[in-house]
């Protein structure tokens, strides 16, 4: 696979704290590429422009020609922190994509049709608080000595500001590629693919696995990410 170059910023969702990219910061290391993660702060912005102040001040001085990836929820705020940092590429790990075009928040999708998004088996689940419930969503796909890693960087992170908030950037305004793990338990395959098309104007990657793919396959993903 060809190798890209620049800086990559991972984004971390709602329910793992960035130590969840430390294997893939490795692999990516690994292949010559710098890899920066952040810290969501939790409940600690109202808007996604303004949550994308946070993460850039989080970030080195240096940075260079950045690709932005954003797992799960973190797709919100996503347009906003690309923007900021004057990303050439974004990535959409199993990641939320605002209804740009509807106009609609994420409350607003979900109150239409809450299991065209969602397993319904998801809905109402909170994964951080029982391990049980962490592995059969999000770490199915990781061998015994993974998950115990995985299982580690459970953390809760409340972006509901966002959840509430009509998306005020076109996500599709910069190229993207859009990861979609086909055993995801969460996200459904269909909304992903149909979110890629619809609003991101690009077929998404398949990848095997569950939601947090990048965990359990962090030299996968990492290869995916050399290319952009």
């Amino acid at each position: 696979m060809s190798t890209g170059s620049g800086d990559i910023v991972l984004v971390h969702g709602t329910t793992q704290s960035a130590a969840g990219f430390e294997p893939l910061v490795a692999a990516l290391a690994a292949r010559g590429r710098r890899a920066c993660t952040v810290d969501i702060p939790s409940a600690g912005a109202n808007s996604a422009a303004e949550y994308a102040e946070l993460l850039a001040a989080q970030l080195p001085a240096d940075l260079d020609s950045p690709v932005v990836a954003a797992h799960s929820a973190a797709g919100l705020v996503l347009p906003a922190t690309a923007k900021r940092l004057a990303a050439r590429h974004q990535v959409w790990l199993a990641a939320a994509v605002a209804d740009f075009a509807g106009g609609r928040s994420l409350l607003d999708e979900l109150r239409q049709d809450p299991t065209a998004m969602f397993h319904a088996e998801w809905l109402g689940v909170d994964p951080t608080s029982d391990p049980v419930l962490a592995t059969y969503f999000l770490f199915h796909d990781a061998d015994l000595a993974t998950l115990r890693a995985a299982l580690s960087t459970v953390a809760g992170c409340d972006l509901s500001t966002v959840y509430a908030e009509a998306p005020t950037i076109d996500p599709a305004r910069l190229p993207s590629t859009y990861l979609l793990p086909t055993a995801d338990r969460t996200l459904t395959k269909e909304w992903m693919a149909r979110a890629a098309a619809e609003r991101l104007g690009t077929a998404p990657i398949e990848v095997s696995g569950g939601h947090n793919f990048y965990f359990a396959d962090p030299e996968g993903t990492a290869e995916r990410l050399c290319a952009l």
